[in-house]
């Protein structure tokens, strides 16, 4: 009877400690998945804001090429 119960104490813990092993291993991948998601959406954001950038500076080439059609600009030392 004490091997039985012994077996049984054996499996359970076996069975547990696969169970710890796998739940971790679960965590881990999650914690990974959602990390790599953040990446994914910070060069996102990076790439919108560098299109952003690049336009609000060829509007403003835009608008100094039109200045200088109307306006007279001398280049030279600025004090």
């Amino acid at each position: 009877m004490s091997s039985r119960r012994a077996q049984a104490t054996l499996g359970a813990a076996v069975a547990f400690a696969a169970l710890t092993i796998w739940a971790v291993h679960f965590q881990q991948e999650q914690q990974h998945e959602t990390m790599y998601k953040g990446v994914l959406r910070d060069d996102e954001r990076r790439r919108q804001k560098m299109e952003q950038r690049q336009e609000e500076f060829n509007e403003s080439r835009k608008k100094r090429e039109l200045y200088e059609k109307v306006q007279r600009v001398e280049k030279g030392k600025v004090s």
